[in-house]
């Protein structure tokens, strides 16, 4: 597998198993489903999140407490593999597993998020036709978040994963202002 960015280590390792897993199965998406809404329930809810990593507490009392929160709610692979994290105290990773786990899933079914910045909100149609350009440029399927700072006057930013490319009048107008103040200097 090719290095990726994000934090690995047991989260990756987690993630990973659960999905090839899922692949196997044919249930990657809907576990990604089952997962964020695990995750959105941890982080709406501080206090159950502290429980779940709080080492104190025993593990036949969180898989109790997770039996009763997400019992029938989760799919039999995914709930076997909160009690396998559980058994091994790693019930606190859940958020990085599944942040993970989207990364891997996105790397896998070909998509690569990306922003674009732009001074003016575009229409859809517009962002649609930035995506499709992205998509081709790259080869693989962009879903494009746009963010609007009108301090770039104009052009756009496109960022995607550690990558920037900074088309912006206001970056144009800094490059042309450093050559013309070399300029002087010479």
């Amino acid at each position: 597998m090719a290095a990726r960015k994000g934090q690995g280590g047991a989260a990756g390792e987690y993630a990973r198993a659960i999905l090839d897993l899922a692949s196997e199965g044919g249930e990657a998406e809907s576990l990604w489903e089952e997962l964020r809404g695990v995750k959105q329930v941890v982080e709406a809810n501080p206090v159950f999140g502290a429980f779940l990593r709080d080492p104190t507490i025993g593990e036949n009392e969180r898989r109790r407490v997770l039996d009763k929160v997400f019992g029938g709610k989760v799919c039999k692979l995914l709930s076997h593999a909160m009690g396998v994290m559980n058994k091994k105290g790693r019930l606190g990773l859940l958020g990085a597993v599944a942040d993970e786990y989207r990364e891997m899933l996105d790397e896998q079914m070909g998509k690569v998020k990306v922003r674009v910045t732009v001074p003016r909100e575009m229409d859809q149609a517009a962002l649609a036709e930035v995506g499709r350009r992205i998509s081709e440029a790259l080869n693989k399927k962009a879903e494009v978040e746009q963010v609007v700072d009108e301090s770039i006057i104009g052009g756009m930013v496109i960022r995607v994963n550690d990558r920037l490319i900074d088309a912006s009048v206001r970056r144009q107008l800094e490059a042309m202002k450093e050559r013309l103040t070399e300029a002087g200097r010479k």
